[in-house]
């Protein structure tokens, strides 16, 4: 039987915040592959590496985890009022799935830089040396992000002194706004409710904060699911019966936000709604073997992506919890002090992250005008990838 040459494919393998990418201008796939559909799934599963059943994903560009399980399409943005148009897949490790949900926070950081790079903004809004700001639009979740890249002699500026909790080198800083990042028209809060009774099966009434914004989320007080908030890791993922009791927490909560009809739905739609619980301050010691003080952060959470307690904190759940701890009597505003806000630094297990939402009340709603944070951004590998000929026929 004959074998066609492996398919050589232009990309760049980037890392954005805490995770990492590999990235796409969409006039450089396949033509099958230019559209949404079964061929570019396949494209981007065989990339990464995925489905692999032992879950390593050796044969391709994926690492094994849901921070490293990632996709991302760029082109020239249709509107004027954008720069580029930013699309994001995240990649299932053991499934036929690429999940389109959902935005990646983290990688938004990376989407200007590369963005500027590749000729997707107009050369006369980039200074040789200063900041441009690169308008995005998020595809998935049909939101506006801006970005502020850092320039230095006409190149983007990767190096500098900005550090990140889970990031171990430090490098050039990146302010992101999420502009009004409420998923919907303004629906932060789709039971209507700032907290709810969630039933859930086999663990009892959980009391609930399930909001729109950045990414659906459901926060739950770690007290009441056994947990002190201060976990690391290899507390939860090795634990197959708590891994099992939040994915069904998870699948509850997204049929009460609207997100899924039934729980059964949630086996293909890993990506949203995420799961996360809180707690008051407390000091722990960070996987890094940091020191984090009570006294340095206003509340402890902990996110889990993708079905694993995420080893840092996903962009997107950051700008969940930035709104929830803006709005008195969220369980993240409680656990937060129960004190008006427009900023919050919580703990999470790689370290602290700041955040800033501004919200206000609207004829009786709330909305998040924007959400604010600082991440850093930079090219690991730049060239082409390969897959099997035969990948978009499979």
């Amino acid at each position: 039987m004959p074998y066609g040459p492996q398919l050589k494919i232009p990309a760049t393998y980037m890392r954005g915040g805490t995770s990492k990418g590999v990235f796409f201008k969409l006039d450089d796939l396949p033509d099958a592959a230019r559209q949404p559909g079964e061929a570019r799934d396949k494209l981007l599963l065989r990339v990464i590496g995925s489905p692999d059943p032992y879950e390593k994903q050796i044969d391709g560009m994926g690492a094994a985890t849901s921070s490293t399980s990632k996709t991302v399409i760029l082109s020239k943005s249709e509107s004027p009022e954008h720069d580029v148009d930013y699309l994001f897949g995240q990649v299932a490790i053991d499934k036929p799935f690429v999940d389109w949900s959902g935005n990646c926070g983290n990688l938004s950081a990376a989407v200007g830089p590369f963005a500027i790079t590749h000729g997707l903004v107009d050369p006369g809004r980039i200074p040789k040396n200063g900041v441009v700001e690169v308008r995005i639009w998020q595809v998935n979740i049909q939101k506006t992000i801006v970005s502020r890249v850092p320039m230095a002699n006409g190149e983007v500026q990767e190096t500098g002194d900005f550090e990140l909790d889970g990031v171990t080198f430090p490098a050039a800083e990146i302010p992101v706004a999420f502009m009004d990042p409420a998923d919907g028209e303004g629906a932060i809060f789709p039971t209507g409710n700032l907290v709810d009774d969630l039933e859930v099966p086999g663990v009892g009434t959980l009391k609930a904060t399930m909001i729109n914004a950045g990414i659906p989320t459901v926060f739950i007080n770690a007290a009441d699911i056994g947990y002190a908030g201060t976990e690391l890791q290899e507390a939860i993922n090795g634990d197959s019966q708590a891994l099992s009791m939040f994915e069904t927490i998870r699948a509850h909560g997204a049929v009460r936000m609207g997100l899924m009809k039934h729980v059964d739905e949630a086996a293909n739609r890993q990506h949203t709604p995420k799961v996360a619980f809180v707690a008051p301050p407390a000091g722990y010691t960070a996987s890094s073997g940091k020191m984090i003080d009570a006294c340095d952060v206003d509340l402890l959470v902990r996110a889990l992506s993708m079905g694993k307690l995420h080893h840092a904190m996903m962009g997107t759940a950051a700008v969940a919890i930035a709104s929830a701890a803006a709005i008195k009597g969220t369980l993240v505003n409680a656990a937060a002090g129960g004190v008006e806000r427009d900023a919050v630094t919580f703990g999470h297990p790689s370290g602290s992250l700041r955040v800033g939402a501004q919200a206000s009340l609207v004829d009786g709603r709330w909305q998040i005008d924007k959400a604010v944070m600082s991440r850093s951004a930079r090219v690991l590998m730049e060239g082409t990838v390969r897959v099997p000929s035969d990948t978009l026929n499979q």
